[in-house]
Parts: C-alpha cells; sequence; structure tokens
C-alpha cells in the first residue's frame, strides 16, 4: 500500500514552521493514542494512524529528513532506497512516544535520560539582524553578539562545587520524572524536588551557584545568503543555549528584517523606483540616468510620456534566495510640475496654453473624455 503524503497526514502545509509540525503531531497523538482508545472498535486502523503520525513527525521535524523528503519524497528517507537519512520511525514504541509527546504536555518535555538522569536540550535563541536592501540582496557576512547561557567551566557543568558532588535525588529515585496515575492514564511530570535533573546538589558551585550553566556574550559569524527579505530567518545549529545535564544545545535563529531604502522598494524579486522627471522632458522625450543597485543606466523616454508609466528594466531586481530567475527593476515615471517660476516663464507657459486651445481633444485626449464625462453625469442627474 503506498504511503500516504507526510504533510497531509499531519494535515499541514509544506512550508509549516517547526511549531506548527509539532502542535500538529500532539494533536494527533492526543487523538489515536492506543491508551485513549482501548475500548474502541478499531484498534488496529487506530494504532495504524498512530504509527503513521509518528513516523511523518519523525521526519518532517528533522530538518535534514525534512530536506531530502522534499526532494525525493519517501525514497529520500527509506533506508532500503539508499537516499539519504532513514526516517527511522518503524521502531518507535509507544512508550517513547509518550515520553516525547506526552512528557511535554504534562511537563516532562524536552528531555531524555542519561545514565538514570534526566538531560535536558537548551533552549532556542532568537536574534533580531537589520539589513540594508543593497546587503540584502547581495548577500554579506555579518558578526553578532549573543547572550547565551553556556556550560560552566568551573564545575563541568555539574552544578556542584569542586571536590563535591551530586545526590541521588529520594523523591524520583534519580530518574528526574515522578509518575502519577489518572483512571487509565498514567502520567509523567518533572520531579518537584530535583526539577528534572535526577540529582540533589548540596554544595553548589560558586560561580554558577548551582544552575550547572553561566551567562557569556560570544560572537558568531552569520552568512547572509544573497536575496533575503524581511522575514526569512538563518539558523544556526547548535548555537543556542547549552542543555542540562549534558543535554544537547539549542539552536540560535536569525530573524531577518530589511531596511526601508531611499530610492527602491522590493516586491518578492521585483525592485520599484520612482523618476521624476520635467514636463518639457514627457512632451518631447529623451535620456534618463536612473540608479539599480549594479550601478547607473540610461532609460530612453518616448515623447509624449505620461505620469505613471512603467519601464521595466529585466534582470536588474533580486535573485530569489532558493534560486531561480532574477527579478526585474521598474521605473515609475512621475511628471513633475514646474515650481517657483519667474515671471517671464508664467507668461511663456500661458503663451504656451493659449496655442493649444484651438484643438484641446488634440493635445489632451484624457482630459477631453474626463470633461465629457462629467458633463454626461451632471445631464443625467436632471429630472
Amino acid at each position: 500500500m503506498a504511503k500516504r503524503d507526510y504533510y497531509e497526514v499531519l494535515s499541514i502545509s509544506r512550508n509549516a514552521t517547526e511549531a506548527e509540525i509539532k502542535k500538529s503531531f500532539k494533536r494527533m497523538a492526543m487523538k489515536y493514542h492506543p491508551d485513549r482508545n482501548q475500548d474502541s472498535d478499531n484498534k488496529d486502523e487506530i494504532e495504524e494512524k498512530f504509527k503513521e503520525s509518528k513516523e511523518a513527525y519523525d521526519v518532517l521535524s528533522n530538518s535534514q529528513k525534512r530536506a531530502a523528503y522534499d526532494q525525493f519524497g519517501h525514497a529520500g528517507v527509506d533506508p532500503s532506497a539508499g537516499m539519504g537519512a532513514s526516517a527511522g520511525a518503524g521502531g518507535a514504541s509507544f512508550s517513547d512516544v509518550f515520553g516525547d509527546v506526552f512528557g511535554d504536555i504534562f511537563g516532562g518535555g524536552g528531555g531524555g535520560s542519561r545514565g538514570g538522569q534526566r538531560v535536558y536540550r537548551g533552549a532556542d535563541l532568537r536574534y533580531n539582524l537589520e539589513l540594508s536592501l543593497e546587503n540584502a540582496v547581495k548577500g554579506t557576512s555579518v558578526n553578532i553578539r549573543v547572550p547565551t547561557q553556556v556550560s560552566c567551566d568551573e564545575c563541568d557543568g555539574s552544578g556542584a562545587r569542586k571536590g563535591t558532588s551530586a545526590t541521588t535525588c529520594t523523591t524520583c529515585g534519580g530518574h528526574g520524572q515522578v509518575r502519577m496515575q489518572q483512571g487509565f492514564f498514567s502520567l509523567q511530570q518533572t520531579c518537584p524536588h530535583c526539577h528534572g535533573s535526577g540529582k540533589r546538589i548540596e554544595t553548589p558551585c560558586n560561580h554558577c551557584h548551582g544552575h550547572g550553566r553561566v551567562e557569556k556574550q560570544k560572537t558568531l559569524s552569520v552568512k547572509v545568503p544573497a536575496g533575503v527579505d524581511t522575514g526569512d530567518r538563518i539558523r544556526l545549529s547548535g548555537e543556542g543555549e547549552a542543555g542540562e545535564n549534558g543535554g544537547p544545545p539549542g539552536d540560535l535563529f536569525v530573524h531577518i528584517n530589511v531596511k526601508a531604502h531611499p530610492i527602491f522598494t522590493r516586491d518578492e524579486n521585483d525592485l520599484y523606483c520612482e523618476v521624476p522627471i520635467s514636463v518639457t522632458r514627457a512632451a518631447l522625450g529623451g535620456e534618463l540616468e536612473v540608479p539599480t543597485l549594479d550601478g547607473r543606466v540610461n532609460l530612453k523616454v518616448p515623447p509624449e510620456c505620461q505620469s505613471g508609466k512603467l519601464f521595466r528594466l529585466r534582470g536588474k531586481g533580486v535573485k530569489a534566495v532558493r534560486g531561480g530567475a532574477v527579478g526585474d527593476l521598474l521605473c515609475r515615471i512621475a511628471v513633475e510640475t514646474p515650481v517657483n517660476l519667474t515671471k517671464k516663464q508664467k507668461e511663456l507657459l500661458r503663451e504656451f496654453e493659449n496655442s493649444m486651445q484651438g484643438d484641446k481633444v488634440k493635445h489632451s485626449p484624457k482630459a477631453a473624455t474626463w470633461l465629457d464625462g462629467v458633463k454626461k453625469f451632471f445631464e443625467d442627474m436632471k429630472p
């Protein structure tokens, strides 16, 4: 039987975030978990749906597996196909799923066990990075300073003063978790006394005060690819906060915000700019020098050019960060009315205006059409 699309299984879009994937899987797990459907007449079908959703989550929650799946489909995550990372869903037991998902719901999430001691993955961090339009379009490298929690060197992350060690928590027996029975549910939650560490520290480290982690500023180099835009984010794996009790570190997500530009505005891969020209230049035509992000280019304006006309300069826009054709630069003409005129200039304009009185329809077709429409409008209003 052909496997269903993993995104369809979890009822999410193909650009769903990690949080949306996890939320959808929790909902599926709560609905199809065998412990919640022991009296059902369709146990086999429910168990199969639970396994299917678990398999989909295992792939889509892992960035490498998800990338392979997006490119090659099920073959990209099938070990027998030999095309990348295994989905690894076949051997997942319900107890493992219970710890991963229901532990999150009821207070024990984010941890595994290491030698009987509960370990926790470090928190993810967010850094907001402002870029100029030029750097966003062309790409750049930026050094950023990030405050984070790192493992304490003084106690090697144990939290206990040198020469001493932590003792096993008597409440949870060193497991970091305690079980509670509620009807047919057996729930796990974090031990209230050791807070999930499984250990009690009688003599805390003077440097980290028993936390095993200290705050530190670190400098990271972020390579910004060409074409990024506001709302994009760059993931730096393992650059988040240190994990607890030897757990893995979290990730750092650099969120991009592109500052407003004095000349250009961006719409996906296209750039727009407004080009003001004089009335005479618009009427007679000519060449204009206009800016692009690659330098100056000449734009040929035909005679009788109207305000608002768009000229497209192909390939002068933005190359998408995920590949594809380069966008265009669209120059919008803005005919500028002259100001601060001298007496002589005003006389010349009146002379020019009078010279066109004989045939307004010929010289100003839009104005003539508009005036005809206004006249008809008022005539229609008459009773």
